[in-house]
């Protein structure tokens, strides 16, 4: 074993023994308390891939619903850069829905195999109304299921198959340029010209055509919403910046909507892929319970809410309105009148903005002192902890579980839908459950849900992933985004465990975690606090970017005096 492994699995045998002595000597008599939910219905969940963001976490907030969603086996799914079996997910679907209550619906996995491979691949027209034929068909034998389907337009970034360096930065400063065209902004027509002659005629014809194969396949998609074969269709936009191509087919599509006279509740357009899953099943849950969220939003500092992030085409306040408008909510302008609220804090290093944090702690602890429900959007410019609130909140001995939801993931549009979805599903439930028992466990399972949240958004992305990347470039691995199975992706399995288990560890141990919070509802008041908290983690792909976790925290009710 070498000496930096053997240093690091005994500092976390001593956090280890350190947190069983505190839980021995500090913890009050209490009833332990299980995030158990009565299931009322079944979801099926085709996901967009794999990764825990598109299967995991739609199938964690179900448990909160009281839903369960039930994916595809794994043998059927994608892995990486392997496609899913896209035959057998259509016969695993045609087997399972007649039991089921709704399904939701990734078109790229059903078609393609999953997000990667529709980056990638190429469908002919024939295999694409191979799929359309398959839907109707599908509609037509269980009418009464209704289905949520989603497809994602392709990112500006090239398919991986043109790799020429140059090729692709060529590639990238043409469609931005011709997004600033499309838009009426003075472009240099020299310089167009230039990038023109300058990319490979089949190069910038397979970039295009890629755009234009998916426009064909989305109007596919809205003639069978038009038709009644889905309930709703939402096209989400992958990657972006304000000016570029896929822009310019949003825009086509966006006419070609208003043409078929479909209003929003039928075909909804919005930026990002990963969170729409999500954001579909609570508005399932929104409609089983007539629930339409009311939001108040508020930011760290108001010009936050015009910042545009990285990978984003829109400002923050569009993606919040858009995300609203998906669950069927809409928002409000007091306290009064919200369900809860949302909280955003977006701070840029390089601005200097970052001291609006402080500002943030004092908001949110006034919210938490006024019994306001608080969802936290905690996003970063640079993905750093030096630009988040979280770290002040533990500091200053804010009760963590007193949020309802909190997100802190890389792209504005995913972070923002899932809290957002997050909060949803648990106001929407609490206002109607009257069972004590009940609401306990759902108050439960959304805290699980939240802890996760914690733990990879904040002591993950923005910290144990610079630590595990590093040392990867340090033995010479330089490609952190496709490791080796056999060699170093084992060897950051083990760095990712042991770096993330001392700061579960030390975190669960804050006061800011174990503080007992006192939750409300028709059921009655009750307190819970966070007695301990672990995880079991790993990288589901061979790479560093996202990881798989399941947290399992431990609550219980205090014993009253």
């Amino acid at each position: 074993m070498k000496r930096t492994d053997k240093y690091l699995t005994l500092l976390g045998l001593f956090f280890f023994l350190l947190g069983l002595w505190h839980l021995c000597r500090f913890s009050p008599a209490a009833t332990n308390v299980a995030p158990q939910r009565q299931e009322t219905a079944k979801i099926l969940l085709v996901p967009l891939d794999g990764r825990p963001p598109c299967r995991q976490f739609v199938i964690d907030a179900g448990h909160i619903a009281g839903l369960a969603v039930t994916p595809p086996p794994n043998e059927l799914q994608d892995y990486y850069s392997q496609p899913g079996d896209t035959e057998g997910m259509k016969q695993w679907l045609s087997a399972n829905i007649e039991t089921s209550q709704a399904v939701i619906l990734s078109i790229d996995q059903l078609l393609y195999g999953g997000l990667l491979t529709a980056r990638e691949k190429e469908k002919t027209p024939a295999e694409r109304q191979q799929l359309i034929a398959f839907l109707r068909q599908l509609h037509e034998k269980h009418p009464a299921v209704p289905i949520y389907a989603f497809s994602i337009l392709p990112r500006q970034t090239p398919q991986d198959t043109i790799d020429g360096y140059w090729e692709r930065r060529h590639l990238l400063a043409y469609s931005r340029l011709k997004g600033r065209q499309a838009e009426g902004l003075p472009v240099s027509t020299e310089e167009l010209q230039k990038l023109e002659a300058a990319i490979p005629a089949e190069s910038l014809a397979r970039y295009l055509s890629h755009f234009e194969e998916n426009r064909l396949l989305n109007e596919e998609l809205i003639q069978l919403t038009k038709e009644g074969v889905f309930t709703q269709l939402v096209l989400g936009q992958d990657d972006g910046e304000p000016y570029t191509i896929p822009n310019i087919e949003k825009k086509q599509l966006q006419q070609y909507i208003h043409q078929q006279n479909l209003p929003p509740d039928k075909v909804f357009l919005t930026h990002g892929a990963d969170e729409i899953a999500l954001s579909l099943l609570s508005l399932i849950q929104n409609r089983r319970a007539g629930f339409k969220p009311r939001v108040l939003v508020k930011y760290a500092a108001p010009y936050m809410a015009q910042r545009i992030m990285p990978y984003m085409a829109v400002s923050i306040d569009e993606t919040v309105k858009e995300k609203i408008a998906l669950l069927g909510g809409e928002e409000t302008t007091t306290a009064e009148d919200a369900d809860f609220t949302l909280y955003i804090s977006a701070c840029d290093k390089d601005t200097g903005d970052v001291a609006a944090r402080k500002t943030a702690v004092k908001q949110l602890k006034a919210n938490q002192q006024e019994d306001a429900p608080t969802a936290l959007v905690d996003l970063s410019k640079h993905f750093e902890a030096s630009e988040t609130v979280l770290p002040l909140l533990i500091e200053a001995d804010y009760p963590v579980n007193n949020l309802i939801a909190y997100a802190g993931w890389n792209t504005t549009s995913n972070a923002i839908g899932t809290a957002l979805a997050q909060a949803s599903i648990y106001e929407a439930c609490r206002q109607q459950t009257e069972d004590r028992q009940e609401m306990i466990g759902l108050t439960a399972a959304n805290l699980t849900f939240l802890q996760g949240r914690i733990l990879e958004d904040y002591f993950y992305l923005k910290d144990d992933i610079e630590l595990v990347n590093q040392n990867l470039k340090k033995a010479g691995y330089i490609n952190t985004a496709d490791l080796d199975l056999e060699h170093n992706y084992r060897w950051a399995n083990r760095m990712l465990q042991n770096s993330m288990q001392q700061h579960i560890a030390s975190y669960k141990q804050t006061k800011s975690a174990r503080t007992p919070v006192k939750f409300t509802s028709p059921a009655g008041d009750f307190t819970l606090m966070m007695q301990d908290l672990t995880a079991e983690l790993s990288y589901p792909w061979p790479r560093t970017f996202e990881i798989w976790l399941h947290a399992t925290p431990s609550f219980a009710m205090p014993s009253e005096k």
